[in-house]
């Protein structure tokens, strides 16, 4: 029965492709009657049949609107054939640096009888999928001289076969042993035997080609005369691709369900608890990039073993979770990085990308962007992330006129920022604060919640507002200017995909005023915690930047923060800072 329900799945993925190509000829038919009906017309006069003067001009109208329907046909049609279609930025796996993992996927190919994919590839997302990569656009670049991935000595030649890459998520590779990545890869390795027949391969390419062409007409950055050219052609290619969408989705759904058919036989009982493990994966995998190397990424340095950190979360969560306690027990089984011949240079090619695709950092390292491994994160981000807001809390304090603690105070203290959010007066000596729910205190992250993203102290309003602008101007500057070419030692995607769309896929929504008060607020609690009672910078696995008290967690200091900004209550606070002996009058050192 499984063999019978494949083949019914693939028929219809087949009927699919068919009513694709229909309507591409369909479109070769209209672009050809006009022509079809000049020639009519041409035969006629010549034989006698179609003859006086209006005959002549119908012959000569319809001549030359055949010819301009022809000319921005073929235009059209070499617009759709030479648009380079979009593919996803990754990091190329050559089979010396993994003779492993292509072993492991060509048995699993010839077990479920499909062809092998031509290559494969690593994303730094919990996904893997099959990307065509048959496009003239999408061949290698000239070689390095020595490539950290491909290894010294590789030149890699441009494809000739038909097959599509592999593209594995790099967390997978990290986490999963290696039984379990053969059972989750084998449903997507199974697309490679629809993907081979001409009727499929020849709507996808069609499909891909428009899209793409509506990509490219819809760039602006050209003198009118092409952009109006442009609006035509997109406007053709978007009706065509909207003809399309229906039959291509179904086309793709049939794929999907016969290749999932076929990988039914293959590796059934571990498939189910490999799925398990793709949940948990992409559970610590997010917790790990938000958490932990968010923050980096914003202070310039970039995590360089990102994936080896997630073992780390996953590990800490296993730990911590009832639920995913049988899951440790795994971890003495072969993982599946250990396919690769350098797991560590991979590792750091698809961190880096990482931070390219969801942060927007630069693509090579640099002064203001370096790689930061994990035993120096606590001292090189934690600390450094915690004395750099409290400095720039201080001098929006500074801004709003407050005056220091003390006169004989000869730095920044963490009792001049109680003392300012604990008064209820002005904003500041200088300069009163606007009202909460005024216009000017509001932030454009969400209509509903407008009156709430903002404390309702006045004084936590204004200091909010200030740092919310002084921290948007910092990111500003920070931007790269001006659209670039594809940086040197990039893969063969580098130029494949816009550096100003940067980042392409962004973790989480910019944070509101409100937050990062309270973030402002914490980091100058933190740094009085380090210079007066020896507290240390920590990393949590699961929660990020973290306070160490005698090597102890600290876990209740951010209820006592938020009830200081949101509500001017430092009561909370101050118990905590006695118990702990922090002294908040004194001078702490700031980054």
């Amino acid at each position: 029965m499984t063999g019978i329900g494949v083949e019914a799945r693939a028929q219809g993925a087949r009927a699919r492709a068919l009513a694709v190509l229909r309507i591409r000829g369909r479109a070769l038919a209209v672009a050809l009657l006009p022509a079809a009906a000049a020639v009519i017309l041409l035969a006629g006069g010549s034989s006698g049949h179609f003859t006086g003067h209006g005959w002549d001009i119908a012959r000569w109208v319809t001549s030359v609107f055949a010819v301009l329907v022809l000319l921005a046909a073929g235009v059209i049609a070499l617009v759709v054939a030479r648009a380079r279609p979009a593919v996803t930025p990754t990091v190329a796996i050559a089979e010396s640096a993994a003779p492993d993992l292509y072993r492991l996927v060509r048995d699993l190919a010839d077990r479920l009888d499909v062809p092998a994919p031509s290559a494969i590839a690593l994303t730094p997302d919990c996904d893997s999928w099959l990307e065509d990569r048959t496009h003239p656009a999408h061949g290698p670049p000239p070689p390095r001289a020595h490539d950290e991935i491909s290894g010294p000595g590789h030149h890699p030649q441009r494809r000739t076969t038909t097959a599509p890459v592999l593209v594995i998520g790099s967390p997978f590779l990290w986490w999963m042993r290696v039984g379990e990545l053969r059972a989750v890869l084998a449903p997507v390795v199974a697309g490679t035997g629809p993907s081979a027949h001409p009727d499929i391969a020849a709507a996808r390419r069609f499909v891909r080609g428009l899209d793409a062409a509506v990509a490219a007409a819809a760039d602006r950055d050209r003198n009118p005369a092409v952009r109006l050219l442009c609006v035509g052609i997109g406007w053709v290619a978007r009706l065509l691709l909207r003809s399309c969408q229906v039959h291509a989705a179904e086309m793709e759904r049939g794929v999907a369900a016969a290749a999932a058919e076929r990988a039914q036989s293959v590796d059934y009982g571990v498939r189910i608890v490999a799925q398990e493990q793709v949940g948990l994966a992409y559970a610590g995998w997010d917790r790990l990039l938000t958490r932990v190397a968010l923050p980096a990424w914003r202070m310039g340095r970039w995590p360089s073993r990102l994936d080896a950190g997630v073992v780390a979360a996953l590990t800490e969560l296993s730990r911590r979770d009832r639920l995913a306690e049988g899951f440790t027990s795994r971890l003495g089984e072969r993982p599946a990085c250990d396919l690769l011949e350098e797991p560590g240079a991979v590792d750091e090619a698809t961190s880096l990308l990482a931070a390219r695709l969801f942060h927007g950092g630069p693509a090579e390292t640099g002064p203001d962007w370096s790689p930061v491994a994990w035993q120096e994160y606590p001292d090189e981000v934690v600390d450094r992330k915690w004395r750099t807001d409290a400095a720039r809390l201080h001098r929006v304090l500074d801004v709003l006129g407050v005056r220091r603690t003390t006169p004989a105070a000869d730095g920044p203290t963490l009792a001049r920022v109680l003392n300012h959010l604990t008064d209820q007066g002005p904003a500041g000596d200088g300069e009163p604060g606007p009202h909460p729910t005024s216009p000017a205190s509001r932030t454009s992250f969400g209509d509903e919640e407008e009156d709430d993203d903002l404390p309702q102290n006045p004084r936590s309003a204004a200091l909010a507002t200030r740092l919310g602008a002084a921290v948007a101007r910092e990111e500003a500057e920070a931007m790269p200017t001006g659209p670039g070419g594809p940086p040197a030692g990039q893969g063969p995607e580098a130029a494949l995909w816009d550096d100003r769309a940067l980042p392409l896929f962004p973790l989480q929504p910019p944070r509101t005023d409100r937050e990062l008060l309270a973030d402002h607020v914490t980091a100058m609690v933190c740094c009085a915690a380090m210079d007066t009672v020896g507290a240390t910078p920590g990393l949590d696995w699961l929660d990020g930047p973290t306070l160490l008290l005698d090597g102890e967690r600290v876990t209740d200091l951010t209820p006592r923060v938020l009830s200081l900004v949101e509500d001017g209550d430092a009561i909370p606070l101050r118990t905590w800072l006695v118990e702990v002996g922090i002294r908040p009058e004194k001078p702490v050192r700031l980054g």
